[in-house]
C-alpha cells in the first residue's frame, strides 16, 4: 500500500527538521547549508519494506542523480521509513550499496553517506552521544557527488577536522542538550 500524502509530508517534515536543526544548525556538515539554501537537495522517500526494494530504489536514485544537472539536484537524501530499521541490517545493506556504485560504474563520481536512528560508530556504546552526529529520524542513504565534495573541501580548508569538531560539539551538548536542541523549531 503506497504511503499517504499525509504520511509522506510527516516523513519529509521530520527529515527537513533534522537537516536544518542538527546538520545545519549545529554545523555538523558545513557543506549542507549551501545546497539547502539553493534548494538543490532531492528528498526521495522509498516505499520499500525490505533490503531488495531499498536497493532497487537506490539504483533509481543514483541514476537520477547522475542524469540530473548538478545546479538543479546536487545531492539526494533517500529516506527509508519502512525498511532497514535495525541498524545491523542497515549496515549490511551499505555493503550492497557500495557494490552498486561499482556495478553502475559511478564510483568516483558518487558516494553514499549513512544516517540511521540507531547509528553507532565502531568502538562506541549505543548510547554514546558521539553517535548522534549520524542519527536521523529514519534510515537515510545520502547520495553525494564527488565533485561537489571536492569543491566543498577546497572551500573549507579544515575539512579533516569536521569529525573531531562534531564529537566535541556533541559532548558539549550531552544527551539532554541534544534532546532540547532537537525539540525546538528549526530556523530557516
Amino acid at each position: 500500500m503506497p504511503l499517504s500524502a499525509e504520511t509522506r509530508e510527516t516523513i519529509l517534515s521530520a527529515t527537513r527538521h533534522w537537516l536544518t536543526r542538527a546538520v545545519i544548525g549545529l554545523n555538523l556538515c558545513p557543506f549542507a547549508k549551501s545546497v539547502h539554501v539553493k534548494d538543490q537537495i532531492r528528498y526521495a522517500i522509498s516505499e520499500a519494506t525490505d533490503r531488495e526494494g531499498v536497493l532497487i530504489d537506490l539504483e533509481t536514485e543514483l541514476q537520477t542523480l547522475v542524469d540530473a544537472d548538478p545546479a538543479a539536484i546536487d545531492t539526494t537524501l533517500l529516506i527509508i521509513p519502512n525498511a532497514l530499521t535495525d541498524f545491523l541490517e542497515y549496515n549490511d545493506c551499505l555493503f550492497f550499496a557500495d557494490r552498486m556504485l561499482k556495478q553502475m560504474r559511478v564510483e568516483g563520481e558518487l558516494q553514499i553517506a549513512s544516517f540511521h536512528p540507531q547509528y553507532q560508530f565502531d568502538g562506541t556504546e549505543p548510547d554514546d552521544i558521539e553517535n548522534y552526529t549520524n542519527r536521523a529520524p529514519y534510515p537515510i542513504l545520502h547520495l553525494l557527488r564527488e565533485a561537489s565534495i571536492e569543491r566543498a573541501v577546497d572551500a573549507f580548508p579544515d575539512a579533516a577536522d569536521i569529525y573531531e569538531r562534531n564529537q566535541e560539539t556533541m559532548q558539549r551538548l550531552g544527551l539532554e542538550g541534544w534532546q532540547k536542541w532537537m525539540s525546538e523549531p528549526a530556523k530557516e
